[in-house]
């Protein structure tokens, strides 16, 4: 990640920053179990003002459940707060833009959860307003960040394997599988933009460019194996028009070929693996299942005239200051990021203009696969 800079930063010198969450189920959502404890362990950095949802009863239950200070009628309530310098949206995708759009309009700083908008034009829209308004905008492509990614990083960086000569994913996306949670079915409708694609294989495409850098052209295929899944707890079968088998294969900018599957639902095999193989050693990453966001990642490796793979220790370095929930820990590190920017008028966060990119990617693999060709994602 590259650093920028920024002009008409008004925060510098700031004691903390006051942090409104959008979208909050306690114990059970992104934003109670990653959001609220990241920020917690910031303390010096954030404090958290208090939380919106769609009625004034379920954000005071929040707020009560999760101790915060208070509790909002509704988001543009929460957004006109004077206390509140950055907000954060974790509601579904489908709500993203209205909201971001409003925050951005009152001059708020941002972070959005991934994916930024329902699709590449609705993000495209938010990271202009958000340039042009001057805040500091940060998507949650928060794998990117996770410290077992930037060892990696590192470690290919400094030549463990050599040139990178092949790189391979496959993956169990853990949604669109035979069954689904009453509050996941939204997730089975492909017009919501959140989906196997958009989601876990958004999540680690973001990890895989952050260590080997762009797919410059690719050829995919998206596929309905299921067309339908049982809903938990009523039996009733629902229709399912998103895709539950993500196929991908490429070239990166150093040259190096891609191969990506990904499986709805749990593979009672792989959960995750990314091999990367080159000229001088190769690396495994590996997790339980494909959303490398939010699960605790495992690296292995050999080199030279080893024959065999063996564990990869991450530094302890990388995980100080950070909580030992690995869904808490990632965000914070995007948090820790945020603090820097907005103290110093640095880019250092995930930005919406990244998001664009990657939004881009996942464009253009939709596009190859309804048209049948190779395309480069630099032309969607």
């Amino acid at each position: 990640m590259g650093i920028m800079r920024f002009e008409g930063v008004e925060n510098m010198g700031k004691a903390r920053f006051g942090v409104g969450i959008i979208g909050m189920q306690p114990g059970r959502s992104w934003g109670a179990v990653a959001h609220v404890p990241a920020l917690r362990a910031l303390a010096d950095d954030f404090a958290i003002i208090g939380v919106a949802n769609t009625t004034q009863a379920s954000a005071e239950a929040a707020a009560k459940a999760c101790d915060l200070p208070h509790a909002f009628a509704s988001a543009s309530a929460l957004i006109a707060s004077p206390e509140v310098d950055v907000v954060v949206v974790t509601v579904k995708v489908p709500h993203h833009f209205a909201i971001v759009r409003e925050a951005i309009a009152a001059g708020k700083h941002v972070y959005c959860e991934w994916p930024l908008g329902n699709g590449l034009d609705e993000a495209r829209e938010l990271a202009r307003l958000a340039q042009t308004a001057g805040i500091v905008a940060v998507a949650g492509t928060q794998a990117r960040v996770a410290p077992e990614i930037q060892y990696l990083r590192q470690l290919v960086a400094e030549g463990y394997v050599g040139e990178v000569l092949s790189t391979s994913l496959i993956g169990s996306g853990m949604i669109l599988g035979p069954t689904v949670e009453p509050r996941s079915i939204y997730l089975m409708d492909n017009a919501n933009g959140a989906n196997m694609l958009t989601i876990p294989v958004g999540h680690t495409l973001a990890a895989v460019r952050e260590v080997l850098g762009e797919v410059t052209n690719l050829s995919a295929r998206l596929v309905n194996r299921r067309t339908s899944a049982r809903v938990d707890g009523t039996g009733e079968v629902r229709p399912m028009t998103a895709h539950d088998q993500v196929l991908m294969e490429g070239v990166l900018d150093g040259g190096a070929t891609i191969s990506l599957h990904y499986r709805g639902g749990l593979s009672r095999g792989t959960g995750l693996l990314w091999e990367i193989n080159g000229t001088e050693g190769d690396i495994q990453v590996s997790g339980p299942n494909g959303h490398a966001q939010m699960v605790q990642l495992t690296l292995a490796g050999a080199r030279g005239d080893e024959r065999t793979l063996r564990p990869i220790e991450v530094p302890a370095s990388f995980y100080a200051g950070l909580p030992d929930s690995v869904r808490a820990r990632n965000v914070a590190r995007i948090y820790t990021m945020m603090a820097a920017d907005l103290r110093d008028g640095t880019r250092t966060a995930p930005s919406f203009e990244e998001a664009v990119t990657l939004h881009r990617l996942l464009a253009a693999i939709e596009r190859s696969s309804d048209d049948g060709y190779r395309i480069s994602p630099s032309t969607v």
